[in-house]
């Protein structure tokens, strides 16, 4: 399964060590993982938001999840991530519930 992680970049000075250990746990799950924190360091300096919004909206695309990280709620970009998946039918999973779910042994992997 493809996963794409979704949560706050824009004023989080930790978001790179944030996606980074979502990214591992998703990786440990069997999963192919979209990391768009990753994204930012191949990217032009002067690369618009709006630029990487499509890009990251792309790349959503090519994902069967999305995974939320925590603080989704409060980020514009993730909000439109989100709204992208509800229209597409993307499977949606807020990551905090998803680790608890597999920390009490309910869930191997997703999908």
């Amino acid at each position: 399964m493809r996963v794409y992680l979704s949560g706050p970049i824009t004023n989080d000075p930790n978001y790179r060590k944030k996606f980074k250990e979502a990214e591992i746990m998703m990786k440990n799950r069997n999963c192919q993982v979209a990391n768009p924190a990753e994204l930012c360091s191949v990217l032009p300096k002067d690369a618009t938001y709006e630029e990487i919004m499509n890009i990251d909206l792309e790349i959503l695309g090519m994902c069967d999840a999305l995974i939320q990280l925590p603080g989704w709620k409060e980020s514009a970009g993730a909000n439109r991530e989100y709204g992208y998946a509800l229209a597409t039918d993307k499977l949606i999973v807020e990551y905090e519930l998803l680790i608890k779910e597999m920390e009490n042994g309910r869930m191997e992997k997703i999908g």
